[in-house]
């Protein structure tokens, strides 16, 4: 597994991350999933709210890429991961307290991301390698 460095969790605090996944069609999707951040120095974790075709594409056994940047620094990290769905548990629990502190309804699950690949995103000739 790849692990996240300092600077790298403080990206994923800061900044926006979203989330590519396939379906079995092989058709692509993309979406911003603002609960995203670090349980570890190898997973991420986010709430599954919507149910949607990010969802569905992890239950259908899609891997997840994971794109943060930061425009202000001209940098950003690809985390590529295999996930967990949690939908009972401590972590699960943690998550439902979380999103009704915020006014959010109760998450349909957790999902984690087991970090298996980082890549930069940082602009020029290191574009896209593996860290």
């Amino acid at each position: 597994m790849a692990k996240l460095t300092q600077e790298m969790k403080d990206m994923i605090a800061s900044q926006q991350c979203f989330h590519a996944t396939v379906s079995k069609e092989g058709m692509p999707n993309v979406a911003p999933k603002r609960s995203t951040r670090v349980l570890n120095d190898e997973t991420l974790i986010f709430n599954e709210g919507t149910g949607g075709a990010t969802y569905q594409n992890i239950l259908d056994g899609s891997k997840v890429s994971v794109a943060v940047v930061n425009r202000e620094i001209v940098d950003g990290y690809r985390f590529v991961g295999t996930p967990e769905v949690q939908n009972n548990g401590e972590l699960y629990e943690q998550a439902a307290a979380m999103s009704e502190k915020m006014g959010m309804k109760k998450p349909l699950a957790v999902v984690l991301i087991h970090i298996d690949e980082i890549h930069s995103l940082k602009p020029g000739p290191a574009a896209g390698r593996k860290i």
